[in-house]
């Protein structure tokens, strides 16, 4: 019984060391689009990611034929969506736009957009599933796509820098 045990275990550990291996990278981007962090030091994505796959790998024997890449795409969905609730106090998820980053045209968005345009444009999420993940009408979600979308081809610009005048001597 003790042998075939750990020969389940395993298998079910090399099942999914194969599919980090495979799918690890596309998550981290998808994580880092999210965060709004550069790429090269990103780590709340890198968080995100670790209970992303903690999580799958702890159902991993109860996903019978599902995609475990669809279960940890949704698990950092919602943990994303969820530390920004905490973090800029709800969805609607107003933060200082233009808040001082680097992350690209995506730091002009709120979380919520951002989160709708990577799980729509990025990871190729239809519109109904989007909305189911999210618990909004998919009216919103294609209200909230079209707006984020707008802002990332059309970012605001930036405020022009401040010259200190220098006092005549």
């Amino acid at each position: 019984m003790r042998e075939r045990q750990a020969f389940q275990g395993a298998r079910r550990a090399r099942e999914f060391e194969a599919f980090v291996a495979g799918a690890a990278g596309r998550l981290l981007h998808a994580a880092t689009l999210l965060t709004a962090e550069p790429p090269h030091d990103n780590p709340r994505a890198r968080r995100l990611l670790t209970a992303a796959l903690a999580h799958t790998y702890a159902i991993w024997d109860r996903l019978r034929g599902e995609d475990p890449y669809d279960r940890a795409r949704e698990q950092l969905a919602v943990r994303f969506a969820r530390g920004a609730w905490h973090q800029y106090g709800g969805l609607g998820w107003a933060h200082p736009r233009g808040r001082p980053n680097t992350g690209g045209v995506l730091r002009h968005l709120t979380p919520q957009e951002r989160l709708i345009l990577v799980l729509r444009m990025y990871e190729g999420v239809g519109e109904e599933q989007t909305a189911a993940l999210l618990g909004l009408p998919l009216e919103r979600v294609r209200a909230i796509c079209a707006r984020a979308m707008a802002t990332a081809l059309h970012p605001p610009r930036e405020p022009a820098p401040t010259v200190a005048k220098v006092a005549p001597s």
